[in-house]
């Protein structure tokens, strides 16, 4: 069992930059690779950025790589997701989840635990 918890999200000018945190719960974090999803009002969950057990490999969405970066701390239980040159259409509500080693990292079908997710809009 994992819980999950987001913070960091709130107000941003275009072109600004925030981080995002997920604290884990549990003590098989590590075993889990972490995956950010993002939806806007009207639309479906979509995939942002994903990272594996040990945080050797990562993925990104097309429309935020160069901009976003996801990384692990596995002592501290926390993946993270720094996002910079903010775009007012990466306003959405952004989820954290873990998926087990074997599930897809793309599809939000493959994760089994999810945050409450937090809001980030960026004002232009």
């Amino acid at each position: 069992q994992v819980q999950l918890v987001e913070s960091g999200g709130g107000l941003v000018q275009a072109g600004g930059s925030m981080r995002l945190s997920c604290a884990a719960s549990g003590r098989t974090f590590s075993s889990y690779g972490m995956g950010w999803f993002r939806q806007a009002p009207g639309k479906e969950r979509e995939f942002v950025a994903a990272i594996s057990q040990t945080g050797g490999n990562t993925h990104y969405a097309d429309s935020v790589k160069g901009r976003f970066t996801i990384s692990r701390d596995n002592a501290k239980k926390t993946v993270y997701l720094q996002m910079d040159n903010l775009k007012s259409e990466d306003t959405a509500a952004y989820y954290c989840a873990a998926r087990p080693a074997y599930s897809s990292v793309w599809y939000y079908t493959g994760y089994q635990y999810w945050g409450q997710g937090t809001q980030v809009t960026v004002s232009s």
